[in-house]
């Protein structure tokens, strides 16, 4: 009776929590994270670029992360006071960047002015800018003067989100490589790091506090109420909810702190992106489908959801072994199974694994992109040439910009516009403006 009674801790306040918060955090990661690929797609430029993870990275990952878990696990001492820092940085920019899109939408939903404040930046800094700088500032200094849980959860999830926007997967093959690898390393550092170093890796690190920087220095200064600064941080890695969270039954065992870390949430999100971008490009491609009710069919069945409740199944396995083994659990190895396998069982029967495995052909944005570059790269080296003839007839320099090499792909004929809208055109002088296709094409002559 006793491992049936421990499963009624899975009804307790702070479990309901703490499995709903994760669940929320990674499908709001994965929704953010296509709502900035399409901002990302009606604007070339952006302040800050997205980075694509390939099969180096999914393999030199788990182990980089091993290497700073070691250095964490001996030397944390030596560098709370570094890794408070990066930690805090991250924080305040994670915190900006997921709340920047809400309030610039309050801002033209109830027509509020936004003066520019300063151009000293490649982005104009405007007034709603300022204000919620300050507010990520005050935020995370109240983290630090406090350390309250409620704080430490909210910049969590602004991590989550801010990783998963910028950290992309191009394809399930990546994801599955990059997944299955860290599913073997929680696994080792859960499990058999005790055998090897003495004590279990993940979890000494997971727990262990950072002396704070704050309380140190308003010791150091002599500043009044330095008693209510906390001593001790809990660094924003990991979810926390107290266990003794609504007066759940569950309050008075050893841990204080129920917890779930980030990499729990933020890897299963990005598997969720992948499915996500996926679901959105079928249902453009889908709409022009008459049928109602074949449109209601295919909402019903994306993948995204197969996704969201096999993490959800997940969470429940890691939850469940937990109680009946009084041990932690890496998490990975319930997740990992939970969220890829139903992807891909039902890619199969559908006969679509081949197109989500390798991913999406380029896309029209892409080209454009592409055959852009190209044109600055053409102004750039007519300029120079027209310097040239000037002084004198010569040849492009080694060092000098060179037009990019481009795939028969990105050559394909696209119609962007009327030039006098700033787009490009390609055009064929034996077909002109026609729909053929590309056999029917003689050599392409390219308008600027």
């Amino acid at each position: 009776m006793e491992p049936a009674g421990n499963l009624l801790f899975l009804l307790e306040p702070v479990s309901l929590a703490l499995m709903i918060t994760a669940i929320f955090v990674t499908c709001f990661s994965a929704f953010r994270s296509l709502n900035y690929a399409k901002n990302k797609g009606r604007s070339l430029k952006l302040p800050v670029a997205t980075f694509t993870i390939d099969r180096s990275h999914a393999v030199l990952l788990p182990i980089s992360s091993s290497c700073v878990l070691l250095i964490m696990f001996y030397l944390f001492t030596s560098f709370s006071a570094l890794v408070t820092a990066i930690v805090t940085f991250t924080a305040m920019y994670s915190l900006y960047f997921c709340l920047s899109p809400y309030v610039t939408y309050m801002n033209s939903q109830f027509g509020l002015a936004d003066p520019i404040v300063s151009r000293c930046c490649p982005k104009s800094f405007t007034r709603t800018r300022g204000m919620l700088v300050l507010f990520s500032v005050a935020t995370v200094l109240a983290w630090l003067v406090s350390g309250h849980w409620i704080l430490n959860n909210l910049l969590v999830i602004a991590i989550c989100v801010s990783y998963v926007c910028h950290v992309r997967l191009p394809n399930i093959k990546i994801c599955t490589l990059l997944l299955v690898c860290l599913f073997l390393y929680d696994i080792f550092w859960v499990y058999y790091s005790e055998n090897f170093f003495g004590a279990n890796v993940m979890v000494s690190v997971a727990t262990q506090q950072a002396s704070n920087p704050v309380h140190t220095l308003a010791t150091s200064l002599r500043l009044p109420g330095q008693k209510m600064i906390t001593k001790q941080l809990d660094m924003p890695v990991k979810l926390m909810f107290p266990r003794n969270l609504f007066g759940g039954f569950a309050s008075k065992t050893g841990s204080k702190y129920m917890m779930l870390g980030l990499g729990d949430m933020a890897m299963p999100s990005m598997l969720l992106a992948v499915v996500l971008y996926y679901d959105n490009r079928k249902s453009r491609e889908l709409a022009i489908l008459t049928d109602s009710s074949a449109k209601r069919g295919c909402k019903l069945c994306k993948y995204i959801w197969f996704a969201v409740t096999g993490y959800a199944v997940g969470l429940v396995a890691t939850f469940v072994t937990g109680l009946l083994t009084h041990h932690p659990q890496p998490a990975l190895l319930f997740l990992v199974p939970s969220t890829l396998g139903p992807v891909i069982i039902v890619s199969l029967i559908r006969k679509e694994f081949t197109e989500l495995w390798n991913g999406p052909p380029p896309s029209i944005s892409q080209k454009l992109e592409r055959l852009l570059e190209l044109r600055r790269h053409i102004r750039v080296v007519g300029g120079a040439r027209e310097v040239g003839a000037r002084g004198g007839a010569r040849e492009v320099g080694a060092n000098e910009i060179r037009p990019p090499e481009m795939g028969p792909l990105e050559m394909e004929p696209l119609i962007m516009g009327p030039p006098e809208m700033g787009s490009l055109e390609m055009v064929s002088p034996e077909m002109g403006h026609g729909d053929a296709g590309p056999s029917e094409m003689g050599t392409p002559e390219m308008k600027v």
